[in-house]
């Protein structure tokens, strides 16, 4: 099977509508850049299209080497390289492809870019092997989303100015959002994880204290959504959508409380997606306005 016809698997596999988690909060990112102005067509689309082969690249690399795992998983067996839809080699490629994409979009963009994408990948990369020597690795995939609104700030400028410290708290605040959730998601896979020997903060200190630690982590998301509203002077609308955003966490925690694992994909996926819009729409409508 050449990789080419292994690509419908792949592309299945990988997920692309999940970058909707990232891309709005890198939108924003733009737009702290452009000093809330609407950015040009070709900056626009070299953006999305630098995050859609960035992401692509680290879910191919993920798959690749949890291949061995996911085989092991009930929840993973179905997935296209254990399931025998994809092989290592396709895989492999479509991920060779994908960095390389995203490697020729950031030199498109600015030589900034160009110089910090190595690293850029090597945490998105990177982030897939923490989980086999630490217990960290939440934060490790929360980083890697983080970097999405800085790395679309410096696509706009090409250089880090005073307003940084705006997009810095707009991504402390994802990496926060994301472990939080993915804390959530890992409480699924406890038994598969300590049986494997892999790394996570459930499977070290169980189910119940883990929610706890991510309720903590999303409510630092929170606080730092507030600290980034006064520091940049916005209004009602980003009051608005903080509040909403703390809502739907409060109803993502309480589709898993007491440990209740059987809403785990609604929480994951569907809140998630609507927190990212939604916040992304009404603070980006209120930086334009203003």
């Amino acid at each position: 099977m050449n990789a080419l016809a292994q690509l419908p698997a792949i592309l299945g596999d990988i997920r692309l509508g999940h970058s909707i988690f990232a891309l709005p909060f890198a939108m924003l990112g733009l737009l702290i850049g452009t000093r809330g102005t609407l950015p040009d067509g070709l900056l626009l689309l070299k953006v999305v299209l630098a995050m859609v082969f960035a992401r692509s690249a680290a879910m191919g690399w993920n798959r690749l080497v949890d291949a061995r795992f996911d085989a092991t998983n009930p929840r993973t067996r179905g997935r296209a390289l254990p399931a025998g839809r994809a092989s290592p080699r396709g895989m492999a490629v479509f991920t060779a492809v994908c960095a390389l994409g995203f490697l020729g979009v950031a030199a498109s963009l600015n030589r900034a870019c160009l110089l910090v994408a190595p690293a850029v990948l090597v945490v998105l990369l990177g982030y897939s092997l923490v989980k086999r020597f630490s217990n960290l690795s939440h934060l490790a995939l929360g980083l890697a989303l983080a970097l999405a609104p800085p790395a679309a700030y410096l696509a706009s400028r090409g250089s880090v100015d005073a307003d940084a410290r705006l997009v810095l708290l707009l991504g402390l605040a994802v990496l926060c959002w994301v472990s939080g959730f993915d804390v959530i998601y890992a409480c699924q896979d406890v038994d598969h994880d300590r049986r494997e020997g892999l790394h996570s903060l459930p499977a070290r200190w169980g189910v119940g204290r883990a929610l706890l630690l991510a309720r903590g982590l999303h409510a630092g998301m929170l606080l730092a959504l507030c600290v980034l509203a006064a520091m940049a002077g916005l209004g009602a609308m980003t009051w608005l959508a903080i509040a909403l955003v703390a809502t739907l966490l409060c109803v993502e925690h309480g589709l898993v409380r007491g440990g209740d694992l059987s809403r785990v994909n609604a929480a994951f996926f569907t809140l998630n997606g609507v927190v990212s819009l939604a916040f992304a729409a009404l603070v980006g409508a209120d930086m334009l306005w203003r």
